[in-house]
């Protein structure tokens, strides 16, 4: 994030949390914790914040839990690409062989076929 996107973000806060200082020496102090930050996923996580939550934000709500982030995006994904897999399964949907089952059943038993 850059210095006036950060001050973009905590008027954004201010507006909803009368109480939270977004002034120029505070954009300053936060930048370094934020610089590497993308600028919406910040918005997004304080929009989060302020549908859910009653305490004003500081640094670790804007930041939000990265690490929980990456894991969801990657369950999306999974979940995407399995759906996709089921999709084409289902397409290619057929009974087994006449007789796979007894074979299977004579092989549990220890009869050999």
């Amino acid at each position: 994030m850059e210095l006036v996107e950060i001050a973009e973000l905590y008027q954004h806060i201010k507006k909803y949390y009368p109480f939270f200082d977004a002034s120029v020496e505070r954009v300053k102090e936060d930048f370094k914790y934020l610089k590497d930050f993308p600028a919406s996923v910040a918005r997004d996580n304080i929009d989060r914040h302020i549908l859910t939550e009653t305490v004003t934000p500081g640094i670790a709500h804007i930041r939000g839990r990265l690490g929980e982030q990456i894991d969801r995006e990657r369950m999306q994904s999974k979940t995407a690409e399995h759906v996709e897999n089921l999709e084409r399964w289902s397409q290619c949907d057929a009974p087994p062989p006449t007789g796979y089952w007894e074979e299977m059943k004579a092989r549990l038993r220890g009869d050999r076929a």
